[in-house]
Order: C-alpha cells, then structure tokens, then sequence
C-alpha cells in the first residue's frame, strides 16, 4: 500500500543549508524550487534578482510548500553573497567552468553552513558570484547537453549533500 503525507517514515530534519538562486525568474521553476528545499529540508531559500514574484502560477507549482520554507527575496545577489560568507558561510556555486570539480568527489561536512548558488535558467551563475565562491562545482553529465533545468540540478545536488551529511 502507498503511503502518504501522514503515513511516511521520514524522519523531519533540517541541514545548515542556504540555498540561493541568481536570477531565476521562471515562476514554475520557483514553486519546484520550494518543494525541493521541503523536501530536503533546508535551512532557507533566497530568490535574488530584479523581478521575482511569488504569484498564483508559483503558488501552483509549490503545493503550498512556500509557507513551511524560510524565504527571502533580494533584489542585489553580490551583497547577499559577501553578506553570507562573512557570516562563515561556506559558499558552493554549481556551474559548468574550467576549474570546476564534480560534485560526488567534494566533500561536504557540517561545521560550517552551506550556501548553495544556483543560476538562471539561460546563463548560469554570474562570473561576478563565481569569483566570490570558496568551491564551484558540476554534476557530471554523459548526453550531448552541457545544462540541465535548474530544478533538476538543485534536487541532484541537495540529495548529495544531504546524503553526506546525514552521515556525520
């Protein structure tokens, strides 16, 4: 029999997570982003770019997980980044570059909080965020296509991380 909502063994947990998206716009992919931080249970999400809303096609796509996920929305990404890694942020960028390293060999440990930074869905996290990241990593991949949907990489990532913290 399929269990549900009520019947599920999950054992709720949250991750010293901070997941920050720079300038993704796409109001389907915000509402898969929610549920994603839901569902890997992470500390906060922060949408940063000029023109984010969080609407009735967001809401559709979320299933409601918008009021359970501590949120933010910043208009300045560079500040909320330098913001972050003052405050011992460990900060991680997930794009495709010359020096990035793939996700399953980095290590992740749970001393010291992680901020995740995810790109838009056209030109990937700005080269100005990159110089700002302590690692930039990429999700090995094996087609002829050199991205993914942002939702899909943000789930392919978290369960990484999450995987090796929940092992600590």
């Amino acid at each position: 029999m399929q269990l549900n909502h009520y019947t599920s063994p999950f054992k709720k947990q949250k991750f010293p997570i901070t997941l920050v998206c720079d300038n993704v716009t796409n109001a389907p992919n915000i509402g898969s982003l929610f549920r994603i931080a839901d569902a890997f249970g992470i500390e906060k999400l922060i949408l940063c770019g000029e023109h984010i809303t969080i609407g009735r096609k967001m809401a559709k796509t979320s299933r409601a997980t918008e009021k359970y996920i501590n949120y933010s929305i910043k208009s300045n990404i560079l500040d909320t980044i330098t913001t972050l890694k003052k405050a011992n942020h460990k900060i991680i960028a997930i794009e495709i570059t010359e020096n990035s390293n793939a996700l399953n060999m980095h290590i992740f440990n749970n001393q010291e909080p992680i901020v995740l930074v995810m790109g838009d869905e056209n030109y990937g996290v700005t080269d100005d965020v990159l110089k700002l990241a302590d690692s930039i990593l990429h999700i090995n991949m094996y087609g002829n296509n050199s991205s993914m949907n942002v939702t899909q990489a943000a789930s392919i990532v978290l369960y990484e991380i999450t995987k090796q913290l929940q092992k600590l």
